[in-house]
This record gives C-alpha cells, structure tokens and sequence, in this order.
C-alpha cells in the first residue's frame, strides 16, 4: 500500500524594523496551515531611522535569533525558508555589511524586499484567499500593508497595477517623531496628524486620475484588538470593514489615552499599545481616499502571503502576469509624464519584433526582451524636464521608479538603455552605466542599439509602419523591410544615422528597404 504523500513545508523568516519573526507552515486541503511561529523583539528599526545604521549589537542579536530559527527549521526537515527583510534593512547605510555578516554566520541568504516586492504578493495573495468573496479584478483598488517601517501602497485598475510607493509613515516612525514633539497633548496629536496628512496629500499628487472603489489594508498587528474597543460592532471574520465614522470613534477613544491605559482598558499588548494611536490616525486618512469612505480590512501578514505562494504556488491569470503588471505601470507613467503613447506604443511593439529577430545572433535571453520593453515605453518621459537633453532626464527618472519585482541592477540597466537610444555612447563619466557589472554593461550596449533603430522608425511619431520584416542574406548581411504607405524619408534620415551601433555589436551590414502597400 503506497505511503500518502506528506504534505509540502515551508518556512518564511521576516527580519522586520521591531522584531524578526519565523513562521512555518504545510499545505492543507488547498490553503496553508501555520505550524509554528516565533517572535524575538530587535530594534533595527530605531537603529536605522535614528542613526541610519544597524548597531553590531542588534546584528550579533539577529545572528543568535536566526541560529535559533535555524534549529526549528531543521527539526521541521526545511532547508531552503525564505528570508526577508524590509524597511529597516533596506534603509540601513551597512545594509550590506548586515547582509554579509547573516550569511557567513549563519548560512541564510536575506533578500531585501522594496515596496512594490511587498504589494506584489499581498495583491498575488489577495487574489487566492478572496476568490469567490470579493471581486478583486473587477475593481479599482488601494492596497496597502501598514509596518513599523513603511506604509506601502500599490493603486491597481482592475487588477493592474498602476502605481507601488512606500510612504514613510510606519508605526515606529510616528512614534519617534511623537517622542520629539514638546506641545500639549492636543497640539502633539494635530502635530501627527499634519505630518500624515502631507504624506497623503503627496499620495494623491502621485497617483493617476482614477476613481478609487475600495480600500483594502492588509494587517495582523493591529486588527485584532479593534473588536476590543469598537465594541458596538462585530467583527466576525477576518475580511471585515470599517467606515469613516468607525475610524473617527477609534481615534475619539483612543486619543487621550496612555499606552498602559490601552492595555488595561482594551487588552492590547503593551508594544502594540505604543503605537496604536498612530496607526488609528493613518486608517482615519487613508478611509478618506476612497469613493465610498470605507476601508476593508484582511487580517493576514506578508509573511502568510509568501508562504502561500511557496507552498501553493498558485497562479493568477496570465493576464495579471510580471510582465503585463510592469508594462501596466510603465503605461501609467507614460500618462503622468505626458509621454506620446501612440509613440511609446509603436516603438514598443517594434522594438519587440527586432528582440525577436536579433536574440540569437546577439545571444540574448528571453527573460531580457522586458527591459527593452520597458525601456522602449518610457525613452522619452525626460521630456517632462528638457527637451534638448531628455535622454539624461530619461536615465534619472527610470532609476528612480520602484518597479516591483526587479533589483536595482535591473533598474539600472532599464535607465541606461533608455539613455542611449539617441547618438551618444557610454563613457567612462556616466557614472550609473559604470555602475553596473561588465556583462550588465554588454547587454545595455545590446539593448539600446534596438532601441535606437526601433525609435528611428517613428521618427515622426506617426506610426508610419504596417509591416517590418527582418531579412538574413547568405552573407548575413540584414535587410530591414518595412511595409509602408506613407512617406518614409524622415524615418529613412534617421535609420542610416542609428544603424551603425547595431552593425557594430553584430558585425553585420545593416540596409533599409521600403515597400510600399
């Protein structure tokens, strides 16, 4: 009689900007159940915003907390968890320095998660656990997971995201910019509150025009204990809602109130007591973004969310895949940066088409045809800053978008391929090409000699091509054969000036044929 397969395990360590946190879990009839979590309080946190880095105390500290963990995770036969690390780390000036001495002394491998990491599974997670509930792809939404570092938010239009950002607006934060303030109670209290309120109004600068349905925050910390003290309502599942009225009777009951009064009066944790004031005043801000001033609430933890997503592996549709969502947001961008969309659009498109023809003769990979892609739809947003030199203000804008899912080389390597798809050549005085690794550095030289040729041909942003077919003679020599029934002399002018850094890295001779419709 065959064995019944055991059950796949998997195990998450959150290096968080308060504590680090293990949890393990199994699969179970289609979900996950949690088998152990541990919590050890570190203030990495309170090292990296008041001194911007993290002490060697609190890291020999986090060493013996995951030396411990390591134990757990062997007696539950793991031996590959995930761990990651959020704010606190990520804003740490030794960041790197934390991350080595981790690995060589304990073995774990951290990776450091920004904003749009976060969003990306809480929104993947969102998906499984409210399918059949709620209709998350039918709707426009605010999704935001509150920490003691950051508030990180992602806008998605029915399923796409449009917008990831992380507003320094974490728990901790408030609590130390409360412990600086020397007025009154009242006068500290509207103090915090016009320190939120600018970050939400720098919020709704940020974001497109877009009718926003719902609210949904994702929350373990704080949710549990508000049945304690909105004891007129009931809180019966772990999807439940809070209107604007129920966030002003929170603020009203909690505003006066000392720490150790909370505890004693609502039964909340003393460390969650500290702060619980500050988160109050976000959810009261944050209930206002919506249409219907109402806020969902999902008590879970990104912790769960990746976890689910190890164990269970499920899929959202392909539609919602990494590659549409970034292209979503790059569209987004277009819009706010008044970049010419049909422009974007085409380059995009043909600029795909020579990836496809050119990959193997350049020996690329597949998985890079996103950061032409992506570098193709946002060539132009420097034109916000400067026309004359947009190229420079493309490079400087790209590098500072959070694209979820992609590391900074990434980033990187998608600012520098939009800077060159003019004339200009990398150089020993750019400094964020140098940056990158040398094969980084090959690939971009790679990527923008397409990107120039596929921008030569809507030179004059008229989407002048029906057809483009790329031709190998026996000598190897490239033909590009563009069908057309407009005039094509503009575009002709500016391929004869592009082609040479793609006949170049190729070593082939590059020729234009026109054909017309």
């Amino acid at each position: 009689m065959m064995k019944d397969k055991e059950p796949l395990r998997m195990g998450v360590i959150d290096i968080g900007t308060h504590s680090v946190k293990l949890f393990i879990a199994e699969e179970s009839e289609g979900d996950i159940k949690i088998l152990e979590s541990l919590k050890n309080v570190v203030a990495l946190g309170r090292d990296t915003f008041f001194k911007e880095r993290i002490s060697q105390e609190s890291i020999n500290r986090t060493v013996a907390i995951l030396e411990k963990y390591n134990g757990i995770l062997k007696e539950y036969a793991i031996t590959n968890p995930r761990v990651i690390a959020t704010t606190a780390v990520r804003e740490a000036r030794n960041m790197d320095v934390f991350i080595d001495t981790i690995l060589r002394r304990t073995g774990l491998n951290i990776e450091v998660l920004t904003a749009g990491d976060v969003v990306y599974y809480i929104d993947a997670y969102l998906s499984h656990k409210l399918k059949g509930r709620y209709p998350i792809h039918e709707k426009n939404l605010l999704i935001a997971e509150p920490g003691a570092g950051s508030f990180d938010i992602s806008l998605l239009a029915q399923g796409f995201t449009l917008m990831n950002v992380g507003l320094p607006l974490g728990t901790l934060r408030l609590k130390q910019l409360m412990s600086k303030l020397d007025g009154s109670i009242q006068e500290n209290y509207e103090a915090l509150r016009e320190n939120i309120e600018n970050e939400f109004a720098y919020l709704k600068r940020s974001m497109p025009p877009l009718k926003v349905d719902d609210i949904i925050l994702i929350d373990e910390s704080y949710s549990q204990y508000l049945g304690n003290i909105l004891t007129d309502k009931k809180f019966e599942d772990t999807f439940f809602q809070l209107s604007h009225s129920d966030t002003q009777q929170l603020l009203e009951k909690l505003r006066d109130k000392k720490p150790e009064d909370m505890t004693q009066d609502y039964k909340v944790p003393v460390e969650t007591a500290e702060t619980f004031i500050e988160y109050a005043t976000i959810l009261d801000s944050f209930v206002g973004l919506s249409e219907n001033k109402n806020i969902y609430i999902l008590e879970t933890s990104l912790s769960e969310a990746i976890l689910a997503n190890e164990i269970l592996d499920y899929e959202t549709s392909q539609k919602y895949n990494k590659a549409n969502q970034l292209i979503s947001i790059a569209n987004a961008l277009c819009r706010k940066y008044n970049v010419d969309l049909n422009h974007a659009h085409h380059v995009s498109k043909l600029a795909d088409t020579l990836f496809d023809s050119f990959k193997d003769l350049l020996g690329l990979k597949k998985t890079e045809s996103l950061y032409l892609i992506l570098a193709a739809y946002l060539h132009d947003i420097g034109m916000f800053i400067y026309n004359r030199t947009h190229h420079k203000h493309s490079e400087y804008i790209i590098n500072t978008i959070n694209f979820f899912r992609l590391s900074n080389d990434e980033i990187k390597t998608i600012a520098c391929i939009a800077r060159y798809h003019r004339k200009g050549s990398p150089s020993d005085a750019h400094l964020l090409y140098q940056s990158l690794p040398a094969n980084r550095q090959i690939l971009v030289q790679k990527l923008s000699a397409l990107l120039r040729i596929a921008n030569s041909l809507d030179r004059s942003h008229k989407q002048k091509i029906k057809a483009l077919e790329i031709k190998f003679n026996k000598a190897q020599d490239i033909t590009f054969l563009v069908t057309t029934d407009a005039n094509f002399t503009l575009e002709r002018c500016d391929f004869l000036e592009k082609k040479e850094a793609l006949e170049d890295i190729s070593g082939n001779k590059i020729s234009l044929k026109i054909k017309p419709v």
